[in-house]
């Protein structure tokens, strides 16, 4: 099923028409009514009733929406031309919005790839496009968007887990354009035969549910402290490293291996350290 346009008459050209006709048919009731002459009397009310069912073919489409025709169950056109138009009255009509929408799914508690439960939503921007096939296609086009939305949102977010836990690994909470991609491509799918298009889909909530919440905050500060603490570290060792060097290479003082390691942990602790250090100035030999 795909959407055929379909031409319209303007309605307001007829519109005066049908009212100059029931005018004249209630014209020839009273002239018949008055003279007695039956025959004009029996046209006028047949003139009036042709004028009153060919308003019924009369309907307004507004900007950013289409009309769907069909003709006893079957499909004949689409008409998208603004303003009051008219086709044959036996035509049954029925409006479809082609303006951008968009909703928030509810929060969702589901499993991401790790099995941590975890409570998502996601905000979809659509638009119909195929308007035949958004109301044959499917019984109920907008409960269909909102329900496989749903769905893609969960298939979405069980595919990766909720932190990066290696390198390269795509995740939800540091990759939001890639997570994006991935569910507008899951939603055009799913939608594609009810004549709808993705424009947009972008997780608006994201977060531990609340049983497990308070032990993976401490995981990450666990990860973050971790990490923190190796940065320090690689550094430390690197300007240890340079200290010695330029020493050993300016000649400033000779070092034994015993006096190297002393002054190496020394190094440590002062770039290590999480507190200020407290000096002490040795005034005799050095040994």
């Amino acid at each position: 099923m795909k959407e055929n346009h379909y031409r319209s008459l303007p309605g307001i050209p007829l519109l005066l028409m049908l009212l100059a006709a029931m005018a004249a048919g209630l014209y020839l009731v009273m002239r018949g009514a008055t003279s007695g002459s039956l025959f004009v009397l029996i046209a006028g009310c047949v003139v009036i009733t042709l004028a009153g069912f060919g308003m019924s073919g009369l309907y307004m489409v507004e900007p950013n929406q289409a009309a769907v025709l069909n003709l006893f169950g079957k499909y004949v056109g689409t008409v998208k031309d603004g303003g009051l138009r008219w086709n044959s009255p036996f035509y049954a009509k029925k409006k479809v919005s082609l303006r951008v929408r968009n909703f928030e799914s509810s929060k969702l508690k589901v499993n991401e790839l790790d099995g941590s439960p975890i409570e998502i939503a996601a905000v979809i921007v659509w638009q119909v496009v195929d308007s035949a096939e958004a109301v044959y296609n499917v019984d109920d086009y907008e409960s269909f968007v909102h329900i496989q939305s749903e769905s893609a949102v969960r298939t979405m977010a069980t595919s990766y887990p909720y932190d990066q836990h290696e390198e390269g690994q795509l995740a939800l909470r540091s990759h939001a354009t890639e997570v994006s991609k991935h569910l507008m491509e899951e939603l055009q799918e799913r939608l594609a035969d009810a004549g709808v298009r993705v424009l947009d889909a972008r997780i608006s909530h994201l977060a531990y549910a609340p049983e497990i919440a308070q032990a993976m905050l401490q995981r990450q500060q666990a990860n973050a402290i971790i990490a923190a603490r190796t940065r320090i570290v690689a550094g430390a060792v690197g300007m240890v490293e340079m200290a010695l060097a330029e020493l050993q290479k300016n000649g400033v003082v000779q070092l034994d291996e015993e006096r190297k390691a002393q002054m190496v942990s020394n190094l440590l602790v002062v770039l290590c350290g999480e507190r200020a250090t407290q000096p002490i100035v040795n005034t005799g030999s050095l040994y």
